[in-house]
């Protein structure tokens, strides 16, 4: 046979095995519906943002002062959703390993509180530490920039 048909063939049946490879894994992810998200960016940069969400944390940094190295701390930041639709929080990350956060997973309704739970151990941690949460919801603008901080100090340490 034809090297070059052997190549094709070849190519192709790479292209078919692979690519549909995801199919089975489609069943794992979540999803939202989509009435809930809403992008009201336009390309003239104009934004209307009278019906979307509007997260208002109570407080967006906190220190938690002198803490012992090896210690586990954590805060609650509470927030309310002050805009007219549902709130649905996609995402939180950490600048750090160290910095845990667990935060609701189904829409926060408009009027409604709720918590971003943070927990930070100071294990192998010495000196000032800051830690930055980002969280990524359906709000204009997306993300919303939460800080922890302390001063983590050795046992014997800290008078």
């Amino acid at each position: 046979m034809n090297p070059r048909i052997l190549f094709i063939l070849f190519s192709l049946s790479l292209v078919f095995f692979f690519g549909n490879c995801d199919r089975n894994n489609n069943s794992k992810k979540s999803s939202l519906p989509t009435d809930i998200v809403n992008n009201p960016n336009t390309a003239n940069g104009k934004v209307d943002q009278s019906d979307l969400p509007f997260i208002q944390f109570e407080e967006t940094e906190h220190d938690f002062g002198r803490i012992l190295e090896g210690e586990t701390v954590s805060f609650s930041f509470k927030f309310t959703n002050k805009g007219k639709s549902d709130l649905v929080i996609a995402d939180v990350s950490t600048s750090c390993g160290c910095t845990v956060p667990s935060f609701p997973k189904t829409p926060v309704r408009p009027g409604e509180e709720n918590i971003i739970k943070v927990a930070f151990n100071s294990t192998g941690k010495r000196g000032y530490q800051s830690k930055n949460i980002v969280v990524v919801a359906n709000t204009q603008p997306n993300t919303t920039l939460l800080r922890i901080k302390a001063q983590v100090v050795t046992p014997g340490s800290e008078k």
